[in-house]
């Protein structure tokens, strides 16, 4: 355990509430929304920092590394950065898996922003040397290896990398001993697997395939989520904040229910409230850990925008599509 004290985040818990003052708000996502070309929308997104020139790729992935690298750079600890760059290093496994399985090079689908490099990460991959990364991150890849060889179902490979994923995960907010971080571990869990449930079912497909896919480490046991129906499952959510989005899952759990998106928007909802809690805090690694949400929050929103503009959609049809923002 490492548990830092609130007073050592004093400083950089000042500046986040300073850059909290650039993050992009319903107001400046309703003039992105009402712009009248791409361009006039990505000029918004220099009011907020963003770089200017390059495609919107470009820009979104330089923002998210500029972000990792000024907040590594000042953090108390940096495993509190590590957590939200997780994601982006087992992307980068799945890819590297796949590709070498299917003979094609993986390079241009590789996401900058993880522990390691995308260059790196490759490097090492060819070679089959990933001395540098953490050890549950290279006994994942060489089981999913195996997993993808012996079964040749991408699928159950992907599944053996999002469980270390997670596990990953947990073990950095038990070593920072943060109750606010594995808060936020074990809502991501739960998410992940209330999403997992729905899906399953409207699959026409429950038994040993969900119990497979469900993630250990929620609120809510394995054992118990893979035995509930229908209203069931609601009721093993209601008193807490995944409350509204089991309701509506459990609805829409069997095959041709309807769209899932009221769904999908309360699940990501609930993670926003939850976190949003960070911004009563004067200081503390809760600011920190709340930034770097609402950076990922806001690629997500900024890439929802473009979509739609590009697909045609109004601007009503864009914003139903929007999760709450942070600020």
């Amino acid at each position: 355990m490492s548990h830092r004290k609130d007073t050592d985040y004093l400083v950089i818990s000042a500046r986040i509430r300073a850059m909290e003052n650039r993050l992009l708000t319903t107001e400046r996502m309703d003039r992105m929304i009402e712009a009248r070309d791409a361009e006039e929308a990505m000029k918004v997104l220099t009011e907020c920092g963003y770089p200017e020139g390059g495609s919107l790729d470009e820009t979104l992935a330089q923002a998210r590394a500029d972000v990792f690298k000024d907040l590594s750079s000042s953090v108390p600890d940096q495993r509190l950065i590590q957590v939200f760059q997780l994601k982006y290093d087992y992307h980068n496994a799945k890819t590297l898996v796949k590709g070498k399985a299917m003979g094609v090079d993986p390079e241009r689908l590789l996401l900058p922003g993880g522990r390691w490099s995308p260059e790196k990460l490759l490097e090492g991959f060819r070679r089959g040397d990933l001395r540098d990364c953490t050890a549950p991150f290279r006994k994942a890849v060489a089981q999913a290896q195996e997993v993808l060889a012996e079964e040749k179902d991408p699928q159950k490979a992907d599944l053996v990398l999002d469980k270390a994923c997670f596990a990953e995960m947990t073990q950095l907010a038990n070593e920072l001993d943060s109750d606010f971080l594995r808060g936020y571990v074990k809502l991501s869990v739960d998410i992940a697997n209330l999403r997992a449930i729905v899906r399953v079912s409207r699959m026409g497909k429950e038994g040993d395939f969900l119990r497979q896919v469900l993630l250990p480490g929620g609120s809510v046991s394995e054992q118990a989520l893979a035995a509930a129906r229908g209203e069931s499952l609601s009721e093993l959510f209601q008193a807490g904040p995944l409350a509204q989005a089991a309701q509506l899952g459990s609805k829409l759990a069997e095959p041709g229910s309807g769209a899932l998106t009221g769904f999908e928007k309360a699940c990501d909802d609930a993670l926003t409230d939850y976190l949003a809690a960070a911004r009563r805090i004067p200081f503390g690694e809760e600011t920190v850990i709340g930034y770097l949400y609402a950076k990922e929050q806001e690629f997500t929103a900024i890439r929802a925008i473009f979509a739609g503009r590009a697909a045609g959609l109004d601007g009503d049809t864009i914003r139903q599509r929007l999760r709450k923002t942070y600020v």
